[in-house]
């Protein structure tokens, strides 16, 4: 549990500095389309607010929180599930990825009222119009991880 929570922690920490820094250090203006090269075409900051799901989906409907609800639920189910399942180490640092990123994302909903993403990278001779942030990489990531490193042999926690 507690490696869960250090990874969330540590997580949650850089992504909100790295949104600190792009927003107010970089000065990248808060509006969706503007650039910063980084290391182009590979790394480029381009800030976009997205107030919906991935990829933008449903942004035209202010579901902001519901989002925010339902960010929040699975943290608590995963939560849950940790505390009451033996998990391996990998498991929990998955599982502590999906958390921190999903609590990420939760801030910059109930500050900015959408999510902050400025990552963007491409690659021979394709370029990706979309951008993402460190909380969207955690939680697909610890999402991934969850599948591979948890079973349904596990045995519930007896203590």
């Amino acid at each position: 549990m507690r490696l869960m929570f250090w990874t969330g922690m540590w997580v949650f920490l850089a992504d909100q500095l790295t949104k600190y820094v792009v927003l107010y250090q970089i000065d990248l203006p808060n509006q969706p389309g503007q650039t910063y090269d980084v290391f182009p075409p590979y790394l480029v900051l381009r800030m976009a607010w997205n107030r919906g799901v991935n990829f933008g989906l449903f942004a035209d409907y202010d579901m902001r929180w519901v989002l925010i609800g339902v960010a929040l639920a699975i943290t608590a189910f995963v939560i849950w599930w940790v505390r009451r399942e033996a998990m391996s180490r990998w498991a929990l640092i998955s599982a502590g990825l999906l958390v921190g990123g999903a609590l990420g994302n939760v801030i910059d909903r109930l500050i900015h009222g959408a999510v902050a993403d400025f990552l963007n990278m491409s690659c021979c001779g394709f370029t990706n119009p979309y951008a993402f942030n460190i909380a969207d990489i955690s939680i697909f990531i610890g999402a991934v991880g969850l599948v591979l490193f948890t079973d349904g042999d596990n045995k519930k926690k007896t203590a």
